[in-house]
């Protein structure tokens, strides 16, 4: 690789790619913990909650890989979801040695409900692609995002990405239909 990449290329693209990237996520965790917030959650819980239902039995090392955070910060959250009635943890009976999450019926009608309030119109780096989106016909790909996601945490991660967004494609729950946020809302005053 030294002889294809000088230093200064290699800085250079390096510190783009961290700038934009941050840039990025600042964006994305304002738009997530506004959208959450009426419903009593933080992000990693969010994020927990969401591989859970998509994954339909997930160990803590697959929600650790997948949500791209510590075991023990799998682990913390996903007890504090339990505490919640939200996520509920078990033992297979032909693996002991590993600890699976599954999503509680009161588990999922509260994702279910944070996904049904979703509102496109606030979430800054959709209304950010929408220009593209006009002079394209279609939001932009993420082919080189994609691969290079793909090279740093290989085939595994991508296949459980695929499966989530099959899985939010023919998920019949996701609608343009009304939640129960007001009563997260009164909950939230009463707290």
């Amino acid at each position: 690789m030294k002889d294809k990449i000088s230093k200064q290329d290699a800085i250079f693209y390096s510190h783009k790619m961290a700038q934009l990237s941050k840039a990025l996520w600042k964006a994305i965790e304002k738009d997530w913990q506004e959208w959450i917030k009426p419903f009593k959650l933080n992000i990693n819980e969010h994020h927990i909650l969401w591989i859970a239902y998509h994954l339909r039995g997930a160990t803590i090392s697959e929600i650790s890989r997948y949500g791209v955070m510590h075991v023990s910060t799998a682990f913390n959250f996903s007890k504090k979801l339990e505490e919640r009635g939200l996520l509920q943890f078990s033992k297979r009976e032909n693996d002991k040695r590993n600890t699976y999450i599954e999503l509680t019926s009161k588990g999922t009608d509260l994702l279910e409900d944070t996904l049904n309030e979703y509102d496109p119109n606030n979430n800054s780096v959709l209304r950010g692609v929408l220009p593209m989106t006009e002079m394209y016909g279609k939001l932009p790909e993420f082919q080189d995002l994609s691969a290079l996601i793909k090279e740093i945490y290989g085939d595994e991660y991508m296949e459980i990405l695929e499966r989530s967004l099959e899985n939010i494609e023919d998920d019949d729950n996701i609608s343009d239909k009304t939640t129960r946020i007001e009563s997260y809302k009164e909950q939230s005053k009463s707290s």
